[in-house]
């Protein structure tokens, strides 16, 4: 049995920006449709703290196939040569349970991650050429941008992270790849005010990240917590927003932005508008007035990772990419 191996290049050459939100946008819908079978992730801790292991596996009709993800998430890895999010996504055919290829998780995670976001800027955002504030200045703030300018001219782009020396850096990746200055502001206050669109791409414990901070209109991409005892935005941000998530069930379990003002009273069990698949189907409403704050809590999930992996087997098939290796799985006799 030959089983196809995608590393970090075929990944990235394999799953662009503007076809992964695209495809984002269609597999989400197939979920909140019911199409998709995902147990919430599991986590493993490590002896230490430094880090867990996880596991999330799928199954999505549309494809149809079954994937799990195995990752580790290091989160003191940030601002090191070591990625957060590491491991392999494997990508199962349905029929009789042959693997059929092992792709880089963290370049699937980082990009089918950043496209989640770049759909919901699309349905939720203001129309017209957007003020975008980016919280961060990793990957994932990177991506961010590539995912904002796919759906919307960026017209003014502004950057804070707790590291100057890290944001400068940041400004110099965009200025390369996309050919448009950054502003590095001194902090996250003045890095929101007036902006149209923000997005939060941070690995904080405590919010950093006011309501009251928000001008009306705002689009929020809130990507950097994807469990409990992470939270970038406050209780108010969330109330003053209409929101929404990408399922509801990890949202219930996993989403300290939503948990922690919900036990406070901030808001209640109907603050979630629907699912963000559920708003790109037409069955809930987006923004209804140009003043309206519109919020989009992202914690990932694994349909979006079984997706991407079929997408980027499926290309690299076609076109001869990717390395095979042999494994057991037929039977010789």
């Amino acid at each position: 049995m030959k089983v196809l191996m995608l590393g970090h290049a075929d990944v990235e050459k394999y799953l662009p920006m503007d076809a992964c939100i695209d495809l984002m946008e269609e597999t989400l819908k197939a979920g909140s449709a019911g199409q998709a079978v995902q147990p919430l992730r599991s986590r493993m801790p490590l002896p230490g703290g430094k880090g867990v292991v996880g596991l999330m596996p799928s199954y999505l009709g549309t494809i149809p196939a079954a994937g799990v993800k195995v990752i580790s998430v290091f989160l003191g890895n940030t601002g090191t040569r070591y990625e957060s999010h590491q491991g392999p996504v494997l990508l199962y055919e349905p029929e009789h349970g042959q693997l059929l290829a092992m792709a880089d998780a963290a370049t699937i995670t980082a990009i089918r991650t950043a496209a989640v976001s770049g759909a919901a800027t699309r349905h939720l955002a203001r129309k017209g050429p957007v003020d975008l504030a980016i919280l961060g200045s990793g990957t994932q703030a990177l991506l961010h941008v590539a995912a904002v300018r796919a759906v919307r001219e960026i017209a003014r782009l502004r950057v804070w992270s707790r590291s100057e020396e890290h944001a400068r850096r940041f400004g110099e990746l965009v200025e390369e790849r996309h050919g448009f200055a950054v502003e590095v502001m001194p902090d996250a206050q003045r890095a929101v005010a007036g902006a149209s669109v923000v997005c939060t791409t941070t690995s904080s414990r405590e919010p950093i990240l006011r309501g009251s901070w928000l001008a009306p209109g705002t689009h929020l991409n809130v990507v950097g917590a994807s469990t409990q005892g992470f939270r970038e935005v406050d209780g108010e941000a969330v109330a003053r927003s209409r929101l929404f998530v990408d399922w509801r069930e990890s949202a219930a379990s996993e989403a300290d932005e939503i948990r922690i003002p919900m036990a406070a009273g901030e808001i209640g069990p109907g603050h979630i508008q629907g699912e963000l698949g559920e708003l790109f189907a037409g069955k809930v409403e987006g923004r209804r007035s140009d003043n309206e704050i519109t919020l989009f809590k992202s914690l990932g999930i694994a349909v979006e990772d079984l997706a991407a992996v079929h997408a980027v087997y499926m290309r690299a098939k076609s076109s001869g990419g990717g390395v095979e290796i042999e494994f057991s799985g037929e039977r010789t006799e």
